[in-house]
């Protein structure tokens, strides 16, 4: 069952195009200097890693100096060419979360830590299969990255993430200068529903401003299970809660007279209202996969360590019990994550913790959280910026995620008002239903069936190579549509030639 609950894997997730690219013109001094600081970044193994034939590289990238801000990366090349494939960056959200605990490590990297943190395995889903990924952790004071201001980590939101995210991409090309002129596609999760549109806005500013050759070729985004708006946000999260019977019909009416979902700050009733439906109706569930186990002690009580850690989302009411449980289908990978990327080895190996940070290296910052002081009450403005930028806009969400539900999502996009190319369909794997999507005029939106908040993690790829089992003709997409409509018709992919590769795509973090 649970084979081929994974095997309706995301079949549309991270649509990513794989063109060749011609980098830009450099003296051979510029070469040397860039090889050299490129191969400073090497990493020549992990702790416990099998043999792979594509490389790595990780370090730091500072973006204000004066403060002493730097952002740590982790860039796995394509398994084959990596030449001719795109960059993917990948961010985490929270606020405050780590993209090597759980984009690298959990979902779509190429390895998984084991369950005692000593080594390694391969993820026959990852997306490394078609296209370079970057792994960011920011804002500074998320996982390795740091400030030596360490008033930074108490004053930090939204409009310094991405500054400081754009700063950390332009240096990060001039460290490697062949990533110039690549196609690239911002993707992410959750919170990261605010990070990757925001960075990309700052991106649009940033290339307005500079000739073609210095531009950054952003081509698309792509957020799942992402916070979007506070209002339909928080609307259509109580309205999943109540239609998956988590709460009762008293208080789902009371909840939606009583709250004012606009407001950051809930009155005390409202409030009240929140905790009673989590600490007596709710149960000891997995809030980010309804129907999945949490991970629990071995006295089978909830596990009180670092995967117990509580994130709150800004939008929502600040009761303990919405927070942010971190959890995945294997309910523990956060412990295991935390283990192992505190061993002094790994560290030396990924050349992090260089300015040995006053505490341990947490899968989540609860500082940071807690601290978050803007955030932008609706991304739906930068969406409408994005799609009349002609940027590939793609929206997935897992449908038994109840902390940034399905609903949520639904509820936000209607608001764009987007005239429908393709109306809702099913999409299928293996003959049995994936999903559900809908093709808009200039955004693709897509369900995942049976996935939770970490789409990746909880529906990855099946075996098939992803370069081969899913590459279509305008033709066959063509037929595809008017006779079964069974397979998803992605936007990202390249228009002119037909063709695009699919990859498994996915927090709070």
């Amino acid at each position: 069952m649970a084979m081929d609950c994974r095997r309706k894997m995301m079949a549309f997730m991270a649509a990513v195009v794989i063109l060749i690219s011609t980098p830009n013109a450099a003296s051979s001094h510029d070469v040397q200097g860039a090889a050299a600081a490129e191969e400073a970044d090497r990493i020549v193994s992990l702790p416990g890693q099998p043999k792979v034939p594509f490389r790595q590289f990780s370090g730091y990238v500072t973006v204000h100096k004066a403060a002493g801000r730097a952002l740590f990366y982790w860039l796995t090349e394509a398994y084959s060419d990596p030449s001719s494939k795109p960059l993917v960056v990948w961010l985490n959200g929270g606020p405050g979360c780590s993209s090597v605990a759980y984009g690298a490590s959990e979902e779509i990297g190429p390895f998984r830590i084991n369950k005692t943190a000593s080594g390694l395995h391969l993820n026959k889903f990852s997306w490394n299969t078609a296209a370079n990924l970057l792994f960011l952790e920011t804002p500074a004071g998320v996982g390795f990255s740091y400030s030596n201001r360490s008033s930074d980590l108490l004053d930090t939101g939204d409009r310094r993430t991405a500054e400081d995210s754009l700063v950390f991409l332009v240096r990060w090309m001039e460290r490697f200068p062949r990533y110039k002129g690549r196609e690239v596609f911002l993707t992410g999760e959750s919170y990261a529903g605010h990070y990757v549109p925001q960075l990309a806005r700052q991106i649009m500013a940033h290339n307005s401003k500079k000739p073609k050759h210095s531009t950054i070729k952003l081509r698309g985004i792509m957020v799942g299970n992402a916070v979007t708006d506070n209002y339909y946000d928080n609307m259509g999260t109580v309205m999943y809660w109540w239609s998956h019977a988590m709460i009762s019909d008293q208080t789902y009416k009371q909840l939606m007279s009583t709250c004012d979902f606009r407001r950051q700050k809930e009155s005390n009733e409202c409030e009240s209202l929140y905790s009673y439906a989590m600490d007596q109706e709710f149960g000891n569930i997995d809030q980010y996969n309804i129907y999945a186990p949490p991970c629990n002690s071995s006295d089978g009580s909830t596990a009180a360590t670092a995967t117990r850690q509580s994130i709150r989302l800004p939008h929502r009411p600040h009761h303990n019990k919405i927070l942010r449980q971190i959890s995945g289908y294997d309910p523990c990978t956060e412990r295991y994550a935390e283990t192992y990327y505190n061993r002094p080895d790994v560290q030396r190996a990924l050349h992090a913790n260089t300015s040995k940070i006053p505490y341990k290296w947490t899968a989540c910052s609860g500082v940071l959280n807690r601290n978050w002081n803007d955030t932008e009450v609706s991304i739906l403005p930068i969406y409408r910026k994005m799609i009349a930028g002609g940027l590939r806009v793609w929206v997935f969400s897992g449908d038994v995620d109840s902390v940034v539900p399905v609903t949520a999502t639904r509820y936000s996009l209607a608001q764009l008002k987007l005239r429908t190319k393709i109306p809702w369909y099913p999409w299928y794997v293996k003959k049995q239903v994936g999903g559900w999507t809908e093709v808009y005029e200039g955004l693709t939106f897509a369900t995942v069936r049976g996935a939770g908040h970490e789409v990746p993690l909880f529906k990855p790829r099946a075996a098939e190579s992803p370069s081969q089992s899913h590459e279509l003709s305008d033709r066959e997409r063509e037929r595809e549509r008017e006779r079964e409509r069974e397979k998803l018709i992605i936007q990202c992919g390249d228009r002119q030639n037909g063709r695009f590769h699919l990859s498994a795509v996915s927090s709070s973090h």
